[in-house]
């Protein structure tokens, strides 16, 4: 039978840390809220960039300037953004993004031969690649707590002349998309060279309609084009964010629920260790008065 005293200081160490878990889940739920409301917002946005450019798809191939967007390049080099939280207690978060990320490399760069380049925006995922022998770019490596639409725009930018001067022939980004609170899809989207066929799938409900332009389509594409690239990832980052926060608040009100049922059976066993004390102190009282009597 356990010592009271331990089982005490289990239940009082169990209660404080359902204290924590309790408050933890309450920060997340508010944090969501903020989060859900800036992707929210941000959707429209990137759907109806989509849509202008593809309408300017066609113009925007014919252009020497913007084919570099477009055209397919055999990879020979690749730049892979993972996109993950730079803090932990969110359950699989961090693992589902991790593993999306082995299973790209394995698949697409290891099989094929294609050299790869790892950058990373939170750093919980930079972690497990730090040991092994893996191109990281930390340069520009960022954090997503403190992403803001500048920030995420400026390493945008390092990734499009990057790619444009060759370096890259292709560039991928995994990320968590956040469906709802409770469920987050892992996503591999490649961010460079543009797929017009991507924007015309995402923009299968919308018509394409014959605009007129000023000054011009060409002019509109070359802020266009590499405005898309951008929203893309600043939209990564927001679903990630907006992820994060749910997949913590689900993890800290599970942390909860089993910190309350361990509570409730640390109380059992200690009423159980209690009783057993008791009448041993009894069974000994009328020994005693039994051998006294004798």
């Amino acid at each position: 039978m356990p010592n009271l005293k331990e089982v005490r200081n289990r239940i009082s160490s169990t209660q404080s840390t359902q204290q924590i878990t309790k408050a933890m889940k309450l920060v997340s739920a508010t944090k969501l809220r903020k989060a859900q409301t800036a992707i929210t917002k941000m959707r429209p946005y990137a759907e109806k960039l989509n849509e202008i450019l593809m309408n300017l798809g066609d113009s925007a191939k014919d252009d020497d300037n913007l084919k570099s967007y477009f055209q397919y390049r055999e990879p020979k080099k690749a730049l892979v953004v993972v996109v993950s939280s730079d803090r932990g207690l969110c359950g699989a978060f961090n693992s589902n993004v991790i593993k999306a990320t082995n299973k790209l490399i394995a698949e697409h760069y290891d099989a094929n031969g294609v050299d790869f380049e790892l950058m990373f925006i939170g750093k919980k995922a930079y972690d497990p690649y730090k040991r092994g022998d893996y191109n990281l770019n930390t340069d520009s490596m960022a954090h997503l707590t403190t992403i803001t639409a500048e920030s995420t725009f400026e390493v945008a930018e390092g990734i499009i002349n990057r790619f444009k001067s060759g370096d890259f022939d292709e560039v991928r980004v995994i990320y968590n998309q956040f469906k709802n609170a409770a469920t987050q899809i892992v996503k591999v989207e490649k961010m460079l060279p543009v797929e017009m066929e991507k924007f015309e799938s995402e923009g299968a409900n919308t018509t394409t309609t014959d605009y007129i332009f000023e000054p011009g389509k060409a002019e509109i594409l070359y802020d266009l084009v590499p405005r898309a690239v951008k929203t893309q990832l600043f939209k990564a980052c927001l679903d990630s964010l907006a992820s994060e926060h749910g997949a913590r608040m689900v993890s800290m009100d599970k942390a909860t629920e089993n910190a309350g049922e361990l509570i409730e059976k640390l109380k059992l066993k200690y009423n159980q260790a209690r009783q057993a004390a008791i009448t041993g102190e009894i069974l000994e009282i009328v020994g005693g008065a039994a051998a006294l009597e004798a």
